[in-house]
Parts: C-alpha cells; sequence; structure tokens
C-alpha cells in the first residue's frame, strides 16, 4: 500500500479510536452495575459485569492502538512498515474485541445490515444507555472494519510471502 495511503489511513483510524475512547470514557466514569441494575437481579448483575469488563478490556486496546497509530505519525520520517503493523494490530484488537467481545453480551447479526436496522443484538435487553453506546461504538467500529479490510488477510499474505514470520 502507498505511503501516502497508509498515512491517511492511520490518522482517520487515530481519529475514530480517539472519539471511541471518548465515548467509553464518559460512560464507565458515570456507570456501574449498582446504576445499571438498580433491582441487584442476579442475572441482570451478570449481564452488567460482563458488559463492563468487555467494554474496560476494549477501551485499553484502544487506547493502545491510538498510541501506537501516534507514535507513527510523530516520526520524523513516516515508516510504512511500521505503521502498517499497528493497523493490522488495530484491527485484531480493536475492531475484533468490539465485534466478538468474551462474554458475548451482544452479537452482530449480519442479516439486519441490508435493513438499515441497527445489526447488533443484546443476549438481554440493556438499559438505554448500554444501548446507546454499544450502537455508537459499532457505527465507528463498522467504519474501522471497513478502512483496515486491507489488513485482515492481504497484510498477512504479503508479509508470509516476503518471509516474514508474523
Amino acid at each position: 500500500m502507498a505511503m501516502f495511503n497508509v498515512k491517511n489511513v492511520c490518522e482517520s483510524t487515530r481519529d475514530k479510536l480517539k472519539d471511541a475512547v471518548h465515548k467509553m470514557e464518559i460512560f464507565l466514569n458515570s456507570h456501574s452495575i449498582a446504576l445499571l441494575n438498580p433491582e441487584g437481579d442476579d442475572e441482570a448483575n451478570e449481564f452488567y459485569r460482563g458488559y463492563l469488563s468487555d467494554t474496560r478490556h476494549l477501551i485499553v486496546f484502544c487506547e493502545v492502538s491510538y498510541e501506537k497509530l501516534g507514535v507513527s505519525l510523530r516520526r520524523a520520517t513516516f515508516n510504512t512498515e511500521y505503521a502498517e503493523k499497528a493497523l493490522y494490530e488495530t484491527y485484531h484488537s480493536c475492531v475484533n474485541c468490539f465485534f466478538y467481545p468474551k462474554n458475548e453480551c451482544y452479537s452482530e447479526d449480519g442479516r439486519y445490515a441490508y435493513t438499515g436496522q441497527d445489526a447488533i443484538r443484546f443476549r438481554k435487553k440493556p438499559t438505554r444507555e448500554v444501548r446507546d453506546l454499544t450502537i455508537e461504538l459499532s457505527k465507528i467500529f463498522e467504519e474501522i472494519r471497513e478502512d483496515l479490510s486491507y489488513y485482515e488477510t492481504d497484510y498477512i499474505t504479503q508479509k508470509r510471502m516476503q518471509g516474514e514470520k508474523v
């Protein structure tokens, strides 16, 4: 991929990650299990515990990727190889962490992507705040996934063909 294009992708991905981190920080700083589930229902507590845990993991991955992309953009001479590796790691840590959360509180149903409806389906009906955050993040991570789809397979294939271990 051309250096100019890689740099542009780094910049746009970094901006999107910054937006996602900001939204997650506001949510995590103002919500707890007790606030999300005032009734204290055990099943709902488990759901929200998993959701908050997944969100905390996601924000860490996003912050790490944000920093790596920032390092690649601040270097005196743009290192395309380093930037491509950072984009690859962003795809495989941030995007995959969002769309395949460990606790499976929600999942993506691709059948809805073509209907104009939200493709995110929750395991249990969430509060409005949880739903809104997840839908906002899904839009951000969908854009990142589309921008970085090259790094899903082609980047690794290219590296392997060059004899590099990935």
